[in-house]
């Protein structure tokens, strides 16, 4: 695997005429920090999109986490043996901050009510990778 430089990704983007660059209208690209400050330096005037493969990538690992919790419960309801789950110091077990998160990732941060300020800050913490994804949708 070939390792490229974030300076040599923009030195060669650079090359091409800031007039042509300003024309671009949309870039997509993976979640990275790296690739987020190319675009945004070498493209002036465009939009930004994570590319669709990274957020349903991270989509299928959260929602296998929570198939692999299931699973331990039905695992402990058939041996009759009492299942303890994380819980956050909201009182909230994975599965409920996930369940209970999904709308405040479609709200803007000014509008979450106290709860879901206290749930984002969580959230946020066991899953950053979804506060990028948030905070670039917004």
């Amino acid at each position: 695997m070939v390792t490229v430089s974030y300076e040599e990704v923009r030195d060669i983007l650079l090359k091409i005429p800031i007039s042509l660059r300003k024309t671009v209208k949309e870039v997509t690209f993976d979640m990275s920090n790296s690739m987020q400050l190319i675009c945004k330096t070498t493209f002036p005037n465009a939009v930004f999109v994570t590319d669709r493969f990274h957020v349903q990538k991270l989509i299928s690992e959260t929602v296998q986490e929570i198939r692999e919790e299931n699973e331990n419960w039905k695992k402990c309801k058939k041996e009759r043996k009492k299942y303890i789950t994380q819980t956050y110091e909201n009182g909230d077990s994975r599965k409920q901050l996930l369940a209970r998160s999904r709308y405040l990732l479609f709200k803007p941060k000014n509008k979450w009510i106290e709860k879901q300020k206290e749930r984002s800050t969580i959230l946020f913490t066991e899953y950053p990778i979804l506060e990028k994804v948030y905070n670039l949708s917004t």
